[in-house]
């Protein structure tokens, strides 16, 4: 899974380096597949409850899973990239999100807190603690800084298949739910609204987006629980 992780890294950052204003989120979608078939692995999302992509494209008020298409990238835009590989018997998942050009400051901001939200969940990740832990503090750093996290969607467990358990929320109460052991693998991933915590789903029937059509940002890692600290397996 570590493999596969850094597999997955290098992918994704060879796809952020293509994002540039005028291109297609179609385009990345195919960028990422040729990528994932480089590598010789394959997509683990393609086909997954039915999703027709590789690559998950969601653009500025689209939280997660939006379906990539003939949409345009404009100065100012965000998009966050969700993608997911199988490799050798296991599945890796990660995302990031995107700035294209400049954006403002309150954008800026936004992806910052994302950024430092997942940091902070991965920081609470270790063994005694629980999943309880992991949610609270993330959801206290994030409205502490005006913003609020995604309730109805989750990181995961993950490993023989994509969605395993224990769902890891972004929102909780201290030593609340199960403890966190040694070996477990999962995937922490902050989704933060820059104005209600509501959504709906997008035209494409597969996506989420917010319900005010406030901007969202979504970053994800997988991590390993080890002795010693938590070990985040999708990194170069």
């Amino acid at each position: 899974m570590r493999e596969g992780g850094r597999i997955l890294a290098k992918i994704v950052g060879e796809v952020e380096r293509k994002i540039k204003v005028g291109i297609t989120t179609q385009e990345l979608n195919e960028i990422a597949e040729t990528l994932i078939q480089k590598r010789g692995g394959q997509p683990s999302f393609l086909n997954f409850e039915d999703y027709p992509a590789v690559l998950c494209t969601s653009l500025n008020e689209e939280i997660v899973h939006a379906v990539p298409s003939k949409k345009i990238l404009k100065e100012g835009d965000i998009l966050s990239l969700d993608l997911g590989i199988y490799w050798r018997g296991y599945h890796s998942d990660m995302a990031v999100t995107v700035p294209i050009g400049k954006i403002s400051k309150k954008t800026q901001e936004l992806i910052f807190v994302t950024k430092e939200a997942l940091k902070i969940g991965i920081k609470n990740s270790k063994i005694g603690n629980t999943i309880g832990d992991i949610g609270y503090n993330i959801q206290q750093y994030v409205e502490s800084k005006g913003f609020n996290v995604v309730r109805e969607l989750c990181g995961h467990g993950i490993g023989k298949k994509l969605h395993e358990e224990p769902q890891i929320l972004n929102f909780g109460e201290k030593a609340k739910g199960i403890k966190i052991k040694e070996g477990m693998v999962f995937c922490i991933e902050p989704m933060v609204t820059a104005g209600d915590w509501k959504i709906v789903k997008t035209i494409d029937g597969f996506g989420y987006r917010t319900k005010d059509n406030s901007l969202s940002c979504h970053f994800e890692h997988e991590i390993a629980i080890v002795r010693g600290g938590p070990l985040v397996l999708t990194k170069n």
